[in-house]
């Protein structure tokens, strides 16, 4: 893949935290594991990476030590360069305190933009979990010399289910023409993936103006308030998305990966999702061990049986246990003889000895990392 230096990519790794605070109390959204050896910044920033772009900018809140680890140089992404690479941005407010939205934050760590040469800005959330190459989205944006372009899907909105969910409308050129935010309806509608391609010259304007009218949200302030002013296109991406708003979600988003054409869809080999790399031994299975449509990291020692189940790298499943329709995450140790099913364990956990644990498809029972029971 050829570098792209005309492109700087800005991820935001701690926007709506607050729908999966069970998950991010000690951690931002960005470094929520998934999928068994993986981490949802991985998302983004393998989008970034393999769309040729080089230069790639962080935008941290709070709780973020465990992305820092995660992220290191980033050497994993191919982004620990001399020109360009991966930077951590700063979460405070130039007015002080923590910024509390899209465009706070970027007049906050605006030095750093416009230190960069690139002529186009990519931003990206970590909430929502797709792959997608920016490039056919950038030659769009270029030939319609638009201001801004917004990229979506469409998908089925359930405004009893879904939370933070932007709907966009378009009129017969693919220019904006509404949006909706949290609308109450149901049913099929274009969804922003909170992914937008902007000349920086231009976003540095918006940032500009809405710093001096005391504005913080782009979505309000920018999408919604200024459509008309501006030449604000759609791009539609039709590859599989799903997005990460609450703890229900994140358990189906996970599950979904055990559908061999949904995991083929989300993980590429055109494109494949890169991340930190452990050095985990295999997994160990017992003589006694059943497994059935599971995924399993390495490091894991399963003695028991693993049935519909996500399990992350270095999961102890005991001896006469029965782990079905679960996630576990890194770590976590279950006894002999137990029973659970529709679990979400969090890293750490330790299940004892004959403990019978049951949650459901819509309610998973989660428990919060280091839990003992």
């Amino acid at each position: 893949m050829s570098v792209n230096y005309n492109v700087l990519g800005l991820v935001f790794a701690s926007m709506h935290d607050s729908y999966v605070s069970e998950l991010t109390k000690q951690r931002t959204m960005g470094s929520i594991p998934f999928g068994g050896r993986y981490r949802l910044i991985d998302f983004p920033l393998s989008n970034f990476v393999h769309s040729g772009v080089s230069e790639v900018g962080v935008i941290t809140k709070s709780n973020y030590g465990s992305l820092l680890d995660h992220l290191g140089s980033g050497r994993d992404w191919d982004l620990a360069r001399k020109k360009g690479g991966l930077h951590l941005l700063p979460p405070y407010s130039q007015t002080g305190g923590i910024y509390q939205g899209r465009l706070d934050a970027l007049n906050n760590i605006w030095g750093f933009v416009e230190h960069s040469n690139a002529k186009y800005v990519i931003m990206s959330n970590c909430d929502v979990v797709t792959t997608i190459n920016f490039n056919p989205v950038l030659k769009q944006h270029m030939e319609n010399e638009a201001d801004i372009t917004l990229v979506y899907s469409r998908g089925l909105y359930d405004y009893e289910k879904n939370k933070c969910t932007t709907v966009l409308e378009f009129d017969d050129e693919n220019r904006l023409k509404d949006v909706l935010v949290d609308p109450q309806f149901s049913g099929e509608c274009n969804m922003w993936l909170e992914m937008c391609i902007i000349t920086k010259d231009f976003l540095k304007k918006i940032v500009s103006d809405a710093a001096s009218r005391n504005q913080f949200s782009f979505t309000r302030e920018i999408l919604q308030g200024k459509r008309d002013q501006f030449k604000i296109m759609g791009y539609r991406h039709d590859g599989l998305f799903t997005k990460i708003d609450s703890i229900q979600d994140y358990y189906l988003a996970n599950r979904m990966l055990l559908d061999p054409e949904k995991k083929s869809a989300l993980f590429r080999k055109d494109m494949p999702v890169l991340t930190k790399i452990g050095d985990n031994g295999p997994v160990k299975y017992g003589l006694d061990s059943k497994i059935k449509d599971s995924l399993i990291a390495d490091g894991c020692i399963i003695e028991g049986t693993v049935i519909n189940s996500i399990l992350f790298r270095g999961v102890k499943v005991g001896k006469d246990t029965v782990v079905k329709d679960c996630v576990l995450l890194q770590g976590t140790k279950v006894g002999e003889n137990c029973s659970i099913s529709s679990v979400i364990a969090d890293k750490n956990v330790e299940i004892s000895n004959e403990k019978v644990l049951t949650g459901s498809e819509t309610y998973p029972l989660y428990i919060g990392k280091g839990g003992k029971i």
